[in-house]
């Protein structure tokens, strides 16, 4: 018989063998910055069709951005709702993930939860924030309940379908090669369920940001969605494309620092 140990010598996944071709990064990067010059040009072309109160230019808003920077009024709106969106986000992943793996694997639990799931994902987003505020009053808590409360179903399906999509052929031969469940986990299991972590992940960073500006314009003294509300009050279109463009250049960090080089690592063999 051959020993598990020769096995799980020679057995790894398939992330650790394959790497994903060199240079393939730097065209679609190019491509990227391309697109967003396009955008741009386009803004600034369409400056010259609407009166500056109504769409400044870029230079404008860019120059109102340092501004804001400089001054520290940006910066301290923009980390208290990055702090928000930290919170909700990894809390929302962390239930939703649990309770899409325990209805995909448990047939009966989906029944008893699926007509719950599918209210919860059904009820405005904004009805949600508004009682959450009214029963916990205007506090970080009911701030990052409502967030969780409008993302947590939306992993909680995706990860459902992630857990039915399991290769049982795939399981029982960790089983019998004896592979420890640990291993079984991280090189067997958990690789299956890559595709729709990053799907949620992805969907779940652009809809928390969206929930978490909501509840700061509707029931916060600061934040983003705080400032934006000021500057909507006093038609200053200016510092709301300003702040804008600063959410829109820690999305692009997020996705560039952490987003896509995981996205690399646990699927760089489709590149080959």
């Amino acid at each position: 018989m051959i020993s598990s140990g020769l096995v799980q010598k020679h057995i790894k996944p398939v992330s650790d063998t394959v790497q994903p071709a060199k240079g393939s990064g730097h065209t679609p990067f190019m491509v990227r910055c391309l697109s967003l010059s396009i955008l741009l040009v386009i803004w600034q072309m369409s400056v010259v069709w609407f009166e500056p109160a109504l769409l400044p230019s870029p230079l404008a808003v860019f120059r109102n951005l340092g501004v804001a920077i400089q001054s520290g009024e940006l910066l301290h709106h923009l980390g208290i709702t990055l702090q928000r969106v930290a919170i909700s986000f990894v809390l929302a992943m962390a239930l939703g993930i649990l309770l899409g793996l325990v209805m995909g694997h448990f047939r009966r639990v989906d029944l008893w939860l699926d007509g719950i799931l599918t209210l919860a994902l059904n009820i405005p987003a904004l009805v949600t924030i508004i009682l959450c505020l009214m029963w916990f009053g205007l506090n970080e808590f009911s701030a990052i309940l409502a967030v969780i409360i409008n993302k947590a179903p939306n992993v909680a399906v995706t990860l459902r379908e992630g857990a039915k999509a399991i290769d049982t052929n795939l399981m029982n031969v960790a089983r019998a090669y004896r592979l420890s469940v640990f291993r079984t986990f991280t090189k067997v299991y958990l690789p299956q369920l890559y595709p729709y972590l990053l799907a949620s992940a992805r969907s779940g960073l652009a809809l928390v940001w969206k929930i978490v500006l909501v509840v700061e314009l509707i029931g916060c003294s600061d934040g983003v969605g705080f400032q934006l509300s000021t500057f909507f009050q006093f038609f200053d279109i200016t510092s709301i494309l300003a702040y804008t463009l600063a959410f829109a250049a820690v999305i692009y960090f997020i996705e560039g620092a952490v987003l896509r080089p995981w996205e690399r690592k646990v699927s760089g063999w489709r590149q080959c």
